[in-house]
């Protein structure tokens, strides 16, 4: 059994998902959407001294954190799935490239979204200032990406893989799908592709709904 520390519509979804799809056995151990205070935070200390989601605890009790880190180890102790390109090959160069971008360009931003005053301080009157650089350094982000892939089915051919689940999750947050397709429309078939895989419609109406409103 796989544990996780995780909240609904965070970070912990994509990996939740991965699993889902691989058929190997989890639970949401500990529910802490840290963006909502210390109180939250706190239910991570334990396991991860930055207090952040999501954790994956395995079946030999290992630590796991850092959401890249957790999908890229999970493609690799189940093979069977299929979700990475095999080692060596120029697809699981790209692979590696943009599972890494991801977290180091666009995750990274919601760090400093989710509470301002990380890094601007007291000074509340830089905050609207902050929030709107980073929305907006995002949906940069997520055009360079799409220039540079040419999907198929998937973004890195015919072929489904953690990245596609990584990015469908990522994209949902600020600034939103709206513009996440307008930035990526290459990227954007991808993702509601993804959205609409069979295997995963129970899961995502219960921890990532596509309630109205949703792509804005």
């Amino acid at each position: 059994m796989y544990n996780i520390y995780g909240a609904a519509g965070s970070g912990s979804v994509a990996v939740e998902a991965t699993l889902e799809l691989i058929g190997a056995p989890y639970q949401v151990l500990v529910e802490a959407p840290t963006w909502e205070g210390e109180h939250q935070r706190n239910k991570v200390a334990a396991v991860n001294p930055m207090r952040q989601l999501p954790v994956l605890i395995t079946p030999q009790e290992q630590v796991i954190t850092e959401s890249a880190a957790i999908l890229l180890w999970l493609t690799e102790q189940h093979p069977e799935a299929a979700l990475a390109p095999l080692p060596g090959t120029a697809t699981r160069a790209q692979f590696l490239r943009w599972m890494s971008f991801i977290p180091a360009a666009i995750y990274s931003m919601y760090w400093v979204r989710d509470e301002p005053e990380r890094l601007m301080g007291p000074n509340t009157a830089l905050y609207p200032q902050l929030q709107q650089r980073t929305a907006e350094r995002i949906a940069y982000c997520w055009q360079v990406m799409d220039r540079q892939l040419t999907p198929g089915c998937f973004l890195l051919g015919d072929q489904l893989s953690v990245l596609d689940i990584y990015v469908a999750v990522a994209s949902r947050w600020t600034p939103g799908r709206k513009r996440f397709y307008s930035e990526a429309p290459a990227m954007a078939k991808v993702v509601k592709q993804v959205d609409a895989l069979p295997a995963l419609q129970t899961f995502w109406r219960k921890r990532f709904p596509f309630s109205d409103g949703w792509e804005g």
